[in-house]
């Protein structure tokens, strides 16, 4: 038939072309895949957590002294026994193992003891810690949190110290230090206030400090003072405070005086000094005239006190006195009784025949004086 050799040609080229696309495609398929080399370090294999169910962690509590316990659980589910090493740090006590190595057979769980012992002198509070187990191939550690509670009545105290204040240009800065007297940790706040003579300079509400204080630390801070008095005299209060109750105020004497005004205040003080010296010389040596003239010195100028000497001739001079003014009264007497017994003589003397008295008696002795005032 006529057309059979046209399909016969047909036929050979679908072949051909079909022997030819065969390399093509061998080409296009992705090569083999080479046999697989050393792999990268697996997984430990093994695992550690704390006994019990759905605990990650460990959380112990106690007063001072005691010793608390509890277990680790350590799974090896390979083939193979493995070995790890224990340990743990931080939370303030002391930990130990029943072990510090542990071999943990093929597809098995062990159970490791552990101490945690709470020293007498710890003082209330949280500590954290870690516990670590390393295995022994190259990056093989699991570290478990632990925190420990110390439990006990807490003090909270806190104190400012050394407050000063120190200038340098035209910037002032307030030192002082934070101590933690009590027994649990403080973060403490702080408040500062400056007062002037004539009111409030600087004034900081308080805020709370960066600083978290274990029981007995102290921190050493400083306070910046932009733009403070350069003439006055201020007193800077610190005011600390923290949970608890723990609050304490220190305050600083800042004095502000520019050298041209403390050196005339210095003159000013000189000068007021030296005339007071110079007033007070001229005082002493006024009495000193006074006194050498025969004056008494006066009872407010400040004079030394009268001598024995001097309270003794003022005396002697008043006795004088007395006995010259009895001596003029006699002697008024005396003129009083010659004048009265001048025209008796004769009878006194006659009188004085009679007594037998030879005329030195007392009549006798008046007479005389009465002819003395006579002539």
């Amino acid at each position: 038939m006529p057309f059979r050799p046209r399909t016969a040609a047909t036929g050979a080229a679908l072949a051909a072309a079909a022997v030819l696309l065969c390399p093509a495609a061998a080409a296009a398929r992705p090569p083999a895949a080479a046999p697989a080399g050393p792999s990268a370090p697996a997984p430990p294999g093994w695992s550690a957590a704390p006994t019990g169910a759905a605990r990650t962690s460990y959380y112990l509590e106690g007063p001072p002294g005691t010793a608390l316990t509890d277990r680790l659980a350590v799974r090896n589910p390979s083939d193979r026994p493995v070995t790890v090493r224990l340990a743990g740090d931080g939370a303030g006590a002391r930990l130990a193992f029943g072990t510090a190595e542990v071999t943990v057979p093929p597809r098995t769980q062990a159970s490791v003891p552990f101490t945690l012992t709470v020293p007498g002198t710890a003082t209330p509070g949280s500590r954290p810690g870690t516990l670590t187990v390393t295995g022994t191939a190259p990056g093989a550690r699991i570290r478990i949190p632990l925190r420990l509670r110390v439990t006990g009545p807490t003090l909270s105290a806190l104190t400012v110290e050394h407050v000063s204040v120190t200038r340098q240009g035209s910037t002032a800065t307030i030192h002082y230090t934070l101590v933690n007297r009590g027994n649990t940790a403080l973060r403490p706040r702080l408040e500062v206030r400056a007062d002037g003579l004539f009111g409030p300079l600087l004034h900081r509400p308080a805020r709370p400090l960066p600083d978290v204080l274990p029981p007995g630390a102290r921190v050493d801070r400083t306070e910046t003072w932009p733009d403070p008095p350069a003439l006055d005299a201020a007193d800077v209060r610190l005011t600390a405070t923290a949970a608890g109750g723990a609050r304490d105020t220190a305050t600083a004497r800042y004095t502000a005086a520019p050298w041209g005004a403390g050196a005339a205040l210095l003159l000013l003080l000189a000068a007021g000094g030296g005339g007071w010296a110079v007033l007070r010389h001229r005082g002493r040596t006024g009495r000193a005239d006074r006194t050498g003239a025969g004056g008494a010195p006066d009872d407010g100028g400040g004079g030394p006190p009268a001598r024995p000497e001097s309270r003794t001739t003022d005396g002697a001079r008043r006795a004088s006195g007395t006995r010259t003014e009895r001596t003029d009264r006699a002697d008024r007497t005396g003129s009083r009784s010659g004048t009265s017994s001048t025209g008796s003589t004769g009878s006194t003397g006659s009188t004085g025949s009679t007594d037998g008295t030879d005329g030195t008696g007392p009549t006798t002795a008046a007479a005389r004086t009465g002819s003395g005032v006579r002539g």
